[in-house]
């Protein structure tokens, strides 16, 4: 497939900016797609573009604020809880990732790019089913039918772990860029986070494995 250029699903959170370096590095041209769902905190809109315009990335912000209606969550609900535990996390959203490819692949169409890149992870995944590979195989696959067309979905995070998504930034020259200008966390704070929500803890947790890794490799 000789065309080069791609669409980044873009949130402005750990992953997706990490996503948008690899993808920067691997295609001549890299437009990003934003979705505003109705996100407790407009801090992860305001980072998604500002890491956009930091990078001359064209950025496309799309309104899908008919998700909020359709599936509540407490990623869009302030009187929702952030609960774990048995079954489906508190944070999950049905269907977005469904929604999210689609439209990505539509914008894609539109642009002639026949790449899409999406963060999500087997890995670290917290028990979301829309970020398992076998769906992500079967959405490209629907993709194509839907549109006659031959996209590739690319997920560069699919078997890696935070550490491994720290080291891969790393190896991309953009470790301090999203260490410091990324929002992972969920109650809306940039950087380092709140420390206290799941988000944060799984960030921080994979930050300090892989500077230990480092630092043992470093001193050999």
């Amino acid at each position: 497939m000789d065309n080069k250029k791609a669409v980044v699903v873009f949130s402005g959170g750990q992953d997706s900016t990490t996503c948008l370096f690899w993808a920067l590095e691997k295609f001549d041209h890299v437009e990003a797609v934003t979705f505003q769902y109705g996100q407790r905190h407009i801090a992860e809109l305001d980072c998604a573009r500002e890491i956009c315009e930091t990078l001359g990335v064209k950025q496309h912000e799309l309104d899908m604020s008919l998700l909020n209606q359709l599936a509540p969550n407490a990623l869009t609900r302030d009187d929702m809880e952030i609960t774990e535990g048995d079954g489906l996390p508190s944070t999950f959203v049905p269907g977005r990732n469904l929604l999210f490819l689609s439209f990505a692949g539509v914008l894609a169409k539109q642009i002639d790019a026949k790449h899409v890149i999406t963060g999500v992870s087997e890995a670290d995944f917290s028990g979301y089913p829309d970020c398992r590979d076998d769906f992500i195989k079967s959405m490209n696959v629907t993709l194509n039918l839907s549109m006659d067309d031959k996209f590739v979905i690319h997920t560069p995070l699919m078997w890696l772990d935070k550490s491994q998504v720290w080291e891969l930034s790393d190896q991309l020259d953009a470790f301090e860029f999203v260490k410091s200008r990324t929002l992972t966390c969920y109650n809306g704070v940039i950087d380092s986070g709140c420390g206290d929500c799941p988000s944060c803890n799984l960030r921080s947790r994979g930050l300090e494995n892989y500077e230990k890794k480092k630092a043992g490799v470093t001193a050999e």
